[in-house]
């Protein structure tokens, strides 16, 4: 597994999926045709490879992404297993950032679901191309046309099928190649037999062929020309057509299968290889030079300058910490000094692993296009860029959302203190959603994430890892406060203490945004009446402030600030003083502002029997959500819904018991709006 073959032969792919579409049962899969694994590992077991954490086999449940390697027709495939679950949402997000193509697994019997929504949306933020896999063709209901329309009507992309199933649900025994125009037929572990296609299947082939080859023909006027003359295509031009526009994110090759039943998977590794682009097929990248600020790019070169992004910190049991690096440009070597552009620090890499799930080999060096994980980077995190020092870059580290769920944790015991800070410092240093803060009035630890099963399984993981024994507190909401309408203030700081003073004055004027605007910070000082360098002393001020709103001390949010006036005193003036004077303008600015609260909204699906929907959608209404959508038969309905957080804690177990434990559910955050007076009164008589 050490060698490392040329950069045209070396895919980093990933599986990305809603939760139990079957994405870690595809990996393992993957990993037993290319000789990985010799064992067929399996999730409801608690055996899958990838999934090596006690509190992923557990819950039967991805939670961390695993890296591993494998190789297939001598072409190196790195691939990243993610996490389905929206408590879990960062660790897509990672992976996705410095992914070069993804396989979006779908289930064949509900098509795209909230989840794969979420995931698609991600995909495109970081320009990924795709592939398709629709998987339990074997299952009741299993519908592939279905799957791809839903692909549309939800995602808004143009699926091209390059295969099509032979039979369906339980008579699902192969597929047809339209490219290559054979057929597979399954046998037992993996096995299958190659011909000609069924004389049964045939007019259902030439069907779906002509579709594929229009859709292809339509992205190169060339191909079209030939098509509308009535010309045959050669294979090879349909197979280069279809992975520039693959690659172009115009068109995404879709296939179908059965993972579990080990159905389609050689197929899947093929597409990988025709369609899915290589490093040095996607363009360069991008950052910024620090000492510039100019935009610079690298090219996936292994003897260009090192450039390198850290995706993940992971705490080894083993060997300790280790940094996942994705190797953009340049070679990492063991022993070497490299440049933290982001921490503007040196760093020197220890030891250089190819992983495999939770083992690793060691490497002497990883060349540009690979992802490894490295030992010795004391001061390296998630979304830190490391460089070459005389070529420095810093690239753009991914995008986490913010946490909207929070806890207070104690130990157990005062000798426990020690261990739970310790614990909770190294889990923060891997998962960026994962925040900690002590609150000053009540003196209590608060952690927050992104759900009731995020946080939980962290907690457990410091009970399993760290030893630590903590009393975690009921979940709490992480409300928000905004402004309605726009207010001025002056914020004025002087102090005379006999010798040198303290003087900072500023007037602001502050105005709302649209949600999710987030702070916008405009210094409109002229004629020097502040000087330049304590501009960035106020702005730090306004930040300090917005962390208490007037209401209830939450943060506050989508909102723009204007310094617009202010004086300063040759001696007395510092830098301390115009901070706390932007402080005291922001408070009182905002308490003519007519704040309001916020709380999180979640879009929740669930999926349920016919006959379980009146009590469902009663439920619902209880919970002061608003139906968005139902959709589906008598048999499956699909209720879609915005909910507020605060009132679907424990929203499973309850689901669980309205439905004899024959629904199931997603949610994920969706946005902030302002909470109704009779339930903010509520909430500040519980705060108190």
């Amino acid at each position: 597994m050490s060698r490392q073959p040329v950069m045209k032969n070396v895919r980093n792919i990933g599986f990305i999926a809603h939760i139990d579409a079957g994405k870690t049962t595809v990996t393992e899969r993957v990993l037993f045709q290319t000789g990985v694994t010799y064992k067929i590992g399996e999730v409801d077991s608690g055996t899958a490879v990838m999934d090596w954490m006690d509190q992923e086999r557990e819950r039967g449940i991805t939670i961390t992404a695993a890296a591993t390697t494998c190789f297939w027709k001598e072409n190196q495939i790195n691939i990243i297993d993610t996490p389905g679950h929206v408590d879990f949402t960062a660790e897509v997000e990672r992976s996705l950032r410095v992914l070069d193509g993804g396989v979006v697994v779908l289930d064949s019997v509900a098509g795209v679901q909230p989840q794969s929504e979420t995931v698609w949306r991600q995909a495109n933020t970081y320009m990924v191309p795709r592939i398709f896999f629709v998987n339990k063709m074997d299952r009741t209901g299993a519908d592939f046309q279905r799957s791809l329309k839903s692909v549309r009507s939800r995602l808004k992309a143009e699926p091209v099928a390059i295969q099509a199933p032979i039979g369906q649900e339980s008579d699902f025994r192969g597929v047809m190649d339209l490219m290559h125009s054979r057929s597979y037929l399954f046998g037992e572990n993996g096995t299958f037999e190659e011909g000609p296609i069924p004389e049964d299947m045939a007019s259902e082939f030439a069907k779906y062929r002509d579709e594929m080859v229009e859709k292809i023909a339509e992205t190169e006027e060339s191909l079209m020309n030939k098509y509308l003359e009535g010309e045959e295509i050669a294979k090879n031009e349909l197979i280069k057509a279809l992975r520039k526009a693959t690659i172009a994110r115009q068109l995404y090759p879709a296939l179908c299968g059965s993972a579990l039943r080990t159905m389609g998977i050689p197929m899947l590794l093929d597409a990988v290889l025709d369609y899915l682009p290589s490093p040095d097929e996607i363009p360069p990248t991008e950052g910024i030079d620090p000492n510039t600020d100019e935009k610079c790019y690298r090219l996936a070169d292994e003897s260009a300058p090192l450039s390198a992004l850290a995706m993940k910190v992971m705490t080894d049991p083993f060997v300790g910490r280790l940094v996942f690096l994705r190797v953009y440009s340049g070679t990492v070597k063991a022993g070497a000094t490299v440049y933290n552009s982001t921490k503007k620090k040196r760093e020197r890499l220890g030891r250089v692993l190819q992983m495999h799930s939770n083992h690793r080999e060691e490497v002497a060096e990883i060349k540009a296009g690979h992802i490894a994980a490295a030992i010795g980077l004391k001061d390296t995190f998630t979304g830190d860029t490391l460089c070459d020092l005389s070529h420095p870059i810093v690239l753009e580290p991914p995008k986490f959302p913010s946490p909207v769920i929070s806890v207070a944790i104690e130990p157990t015991s005062q000798a426990e203190r020690d261990k739970l800070l310790g614990s909770m410092r190294k889990l923060a240093e891997e998962d960026p959603t994962f925040l900690i803060r002590n609150e000053v009035e009540t003196g209590q630890t608060i952690i927050s994430g992104m759900g009731e099963l995020h946080l939980e399984v962290l907690v457990d993981r410091m009970k399993r890892e760290f030893g630590v024994l903590a009393n975690v507190g009921k979940p709490k909401v992480s409300y928000r406060e905004a402004i309605t309408k726009e207010a001025k203030a002056q914020g004025r700081f002087i102090r005379q203490s006999g010798g040198r003073g303290q003087f900072g004055d500023v007037s602001i004027e502050i105005s709302p945004l649209e949600r999710g605007g987030g702070f916008v910070f405009e210094n409109n000082i002229q004629g020097g009446k502040i000087p330049k360098e304590y501009i960035p002393a106020v702005k730090q001020g306004v930040i300090h402030a917005l962390n208490n709103g007037p209401n209830l001390g939450f943060q506050l949010v989508d909102i723009k600030v204007k310094l617009v006036d202010g004086s300063y005193h040759p001696v007395d003036s510092s830098e301390m003083a115009f901070k706390a004077a932007g402080s005291i303008a922001l408070r009182d600015a905002v308490k003519k502002a007519s704040p309001i609260v916020l709380e999180p909204i979640m879009e929740i699906e669930v999926v349920t029997p016919g006959e379980y929907l009146g009590t469902l959608l009663g439920d619902i209404n209880a919970r002061r959500g608003q139906v968005k959508s139902i959709e589906g038969d008598d048999d499956i309905q699909q209720i879609r819904a915005m909910v507020p957080l605060s009132e679907v804690f424990g929203y499973a177990t309850n689901l669980r018991s309205m439905s004899q434990g024959r629904a199931n559910h997603s949610m994920e955050f969706k946005y902030y709006e302002p909470v109704p007076q009779h339930i903010l009164n509520e909430v500040v008589k519980s705060s108190k």
